[in-house]
C-alpha cells in the first residue's frame, strides 16, 4: 500500500516527490500500534527491502517475513520518475540510517545534524555509508546527503529574539513533554531558551552571519554535504518567518552555492578596468565627432 501510494504521488506531482524512510521518532506512536520500540529499526529494514523490490518491478515479490507476508505482490503502476523517485533514509545518532542507505545506495537525510549527538557522528556516518556501499556494490554521493537544522534569522539578533516569542516556548514544550527530546532548557524565559539553543549549536536564532557560520561549521564537521534543509517551525509569525526565509535565500545560501561568484567576478573586473574602458569610449566618441566635422 505504501509503495503504491508513493508511485501515485510520483505521477500526480510529475516526479516532484521524494520518499523518506525512518523507524519513527515517537515511542508513543509505536505504543499505540503495539510495536516493540526495540524492533522498529529491524522492521523498517525488512519493509524497506520489500518496498525497493516492488518499486523495481522486475518480478512479482514474495516475502515471508517476521511481521508481514507478500505473495506474488506487484504494483499497479510503475514510477513516473525513471528509474525511480529519490529515496532517502533518515538518520539521527545511531548508525542504522547510514547502514541502510549505504547498503542500497540511496540518499541520507541527517535529521539530527545540529543536536550535539548527531553533530558529533556526522563524519562517522558518512564513513559507514562508504563502507556499506563498498560491501554491497552500490554507489553513494555526498551531493545527495542532506543535513537538517532549525534557523530563524532577522535583520538583527534582537529582532530575531523578539520574533521567536511568538512560538518558541510551545515548540520547546512539545519536544520536552511529548517527543521526549531535550532540545531546549527547562525554562519559560524565551531569551534563556534562545541563548541555550544557540550556545549548544542546535539552532540559529540571530542574523545572516550566524546562519553562515552554522553552515560552515556543518561543512567542516561532515567533510562536505549536498544540501542544508532549514527545519520548518512556527517560532515566529508568518511575516517574520517569510522574512527569515528571504534572508536565507538572498544572503546565506548563495554564498555556499557559488551563485553570485561569476557575476561578482565580472563586476569587479569591469570596475577595476573602468578607467581604461572609459578612456577608450571617450576616444571613440571624439573620433566620431572629428570625423563628422572633417572636410569631405
Amino acid at each position: 500500500m505504501l509503495a503504491d501510494r508513493m508511485v501515485l504521488l510520483d505521477h500526480l506531482t510529475r516526479g516532484r516527490v521524494m520518499f523518506g524512510v525512518g523507524p519513527g521518532a515517537l515511542p508513543s506512536d509505536a505504543f499505540m500500534m503495539g510495536i516493540d520500540v526495540s524492533r522498529q529499526r529491524d522492521m523498517m529494514e525488512e519493509a524497506f527491502e520489500a518496498i525497493l523490490a516492488l518499486l523495481a518491478g522486475e518480478a512479482p515479490v514474495n516475502h515471508e517475513g517476521s511481521w508481514f507476508t507478500l505473495r506474488d505482490a506487484r504494483l499497479q503502476l510503475r514510477p513516473y520518475s525513471q528509474p525511480c523517485f529519490e529515496i532517502a533514509v533518515a538518520a539521527q545518532i545511531s548508525p542504522s540510517g547510514p547502514r541502510l542507505a549505504g547498503k542500497h545506495g540511496v540518499s541520507l537525510l541527517s535529521l539530527g545534524a545540529t543536536n550535539q549527538g548527531g553533530f558529533d557522528v556526522l563524519g562517522s556516518h558518512w564513513k559507514v555509508m562508504e563502507e556499506r556501499s563498498a560491501e554491497f556494490g552500490t554507489t553513494v554521493d555526498r551531493q545527495k546527503w542532506r543535513l537538517v537544522g532549525p534557523m530563524h534569522i532577522a535583520d538583527s539578533k534582537e529582532q530575531a529574539y523578539h520574533d521567536v516569542t511568538f512560538g518558541l516556548p510551545q515548540w520547546v514544550d512539545y519536544f520536552q513533554r511529548v517527543a521526549a527530546l531535550p532540545l531546549g532548557p527547562d525554562t519559560t524565559d524565551v531569551e534563556e531558551m534562545a541563548n541555550a539553543m544557540n550556545a549548544s549549536g542546535f539552532a540559529v536564532i540571530g542574523t545572516v552571519e550566524d546562519a553562515k557560520a552554522q553552515i560552515a561549521r556543518l561543512i567542516e564537521q561532515s567533510g562536505g554535504f549536498g544540501t542544508f534543509l532549514a527545519m520548518a517551525h512556527e517560532w515566529a509569525d508568518g511575516e517574520a518567518t517569510w522574512h527569515s526565509y528571504e534572508l536565507l535565500a538572498r544572503h546565506v545560501f548563495p554564498e555556499f552555492q557559488g551563485s553570485a561568484v561569476s557575476a561578482a567576478a565580472s563586476r569587479d573586473w569591469a570596475a577595476e578596468r573602468r578607467p581604461e574602458f572609459m578612456a577608450a569610449a571617450t576616444a571613440a566618441v571624439m573620433d566620431s565627432i572629428q570625423s563628422h566635422h572633417a572636410p569631405q
